[in-house]
């Protein structure tokens, strides 16, 4: 095969992340005999994720999506193929947004955990910085932004039973379950390196409201799971990774979306961790999103409830962030990338608490 051009956000597969081609191959040709894949793909790896693993296969004739999760140290339910299939799956007949699956394989025998396959979708992924083609104008990047948001409301706004994706459901108290959860996977990824937040996950149980509803919600809604039209990027076609995606409270969601939002006028430390291009002249911010999101799911919302689920999300992004950082702490990967995380969730921590205080 001709080796492809390089493209942005593809390299070759880390050495860490490399699994057998051939035994994937005659898997493939094994338990998924339609689909008439000629010969052997060349194996990349996309490289800004941080959580599964995800691979671009190259046939001479079409192109794959590998998932996979990570090695090392993994909490209990995460990185789970078969959901994650499964909900994908559900959603394709009801949200233009989910791209189509071809199959699942949950034998971690062929290459070495679960994976699945899902077809690529040809467009432009937004990720730390706009991709170096486009040169959009503010109102532009704006009608971008606002397109994007868009995305998350229609999700917000489908009917899990029409979607089949009520399994999913887990009953009323999903913010309680939330916070018991992430504070729970906190103090079981914690290094003496980093805070305890115990404060912050105090004021979280006490402030904690009823759920507002309980609709589809993606959980890592961010602009570098957006695929943009290549002839009209400001038009997205596509909303990846749906690894964390369940039934629960929309504005959890929004405020899981928004611990990423880094905009223009942050400080130079959380604009080091920036991984989207929120920051671009015409881009919302994150009380103009905020207010966006409200207005066209017709909630009423003030400051003090926000306050809330901004915390929420900050400290979910911190577990998160953790939970990686204990992977790289305890040697159980040597991904550099990993290395700068644990200050990362100790910024996370002075946000929440300042949050907090302008919140009494």
């Amino acid at each position: 095969m001709t080796p492809q051009p390089a493209r942005p956000g593809v390299r070759d597969v880390r050495a860490d992340d490399a699994f057998d081609i051939d035994a994937f191959s005659i898997w493939l040709r094994t338990h998924v005999p339609d689909e008439p894949l000629i010969g052997v793909p060349e194996v990349r790896q996309f490289s800004g994720g941080a959580s599964n693993l995800t691979y671009l296969l190259e046939y001479a004739d079409r192109e794959l999506i590998l998932r996979r999760p990570p090695g090392g140290r993994r909490s209990k339910g995460a990185h789970d193929m078969s959901r994650e299939y499964r909900v994908q799956s559900a959603l394709a007949p009801v949200f233009d947004y989910a791209p189509a699956t071809v199959a699942l394989c949950e034998d971690p025998g062929v290459i070495g955990t679960p994976f699945y396959l899902m077809e690529r979708l040809d467009g432009l992924i937004p990720r730390k910085e706009l991709p170096p083609e486009l040169t959009l104008t503010p109102a532009q990047v704006h009608t971008m932004c606002t397109n994007v948001l868009d995305i998350l409301v229609d999700l917000h706004k489908i009917n899990p039973d029409a979607a089949e994706l009520t399994w999913m459901s887990k009953g009323p108290g999903y913010v309680t379950r939330q916070i018991a959860g992430w504070t729970e996977r906190y103090r079981g990824a914690k290094t003496w390196n980093v805070g305890s937040f115990e404060s912050v996950m105090s004021w979280l149980d006490r402030n904690q409201p009823r759920d507002r509803s309980a609709v589809v919600i993606h959980n890592d809604f961010r602009f570098d799971n957006i695929v943009l039209d290549r002839t009209q990027p400001t038009q997205p076609i596509g909303l990846l990774d749906w690894e964390m995606a369940t039934i629960g409270d929309p504005l959890m969601d929004l405020g899981g979306a928004l611990a990423y939002w880094v905009q223009n006028d942050d400080g130079p430390a959380f604009k080091f961790f920036r991984r989207q291009p929120t920051h671009v002249r015409g881009m919302l911010t994150r009380d103009e999103v905020v207010e966006y999101y409200c207005r066209q799911m017709g909630i009423g919302l003030g400051d003090r409830e926000w306050a809330f689920y901004e915390v929420f999300g900050l400290f979910r992004l911190a577990v998160i962030c953790q939970q990686i950082y204990y992977r790289y702490h305890h040697k159980q990967t040597t991904n550099k990338a990993f290395r700068f995380f644990g200050i990362a969730v100790v910024l996370l921590e002075q946000r929440c608490r300042s949050i907090i205080r302008r919140s009494r």
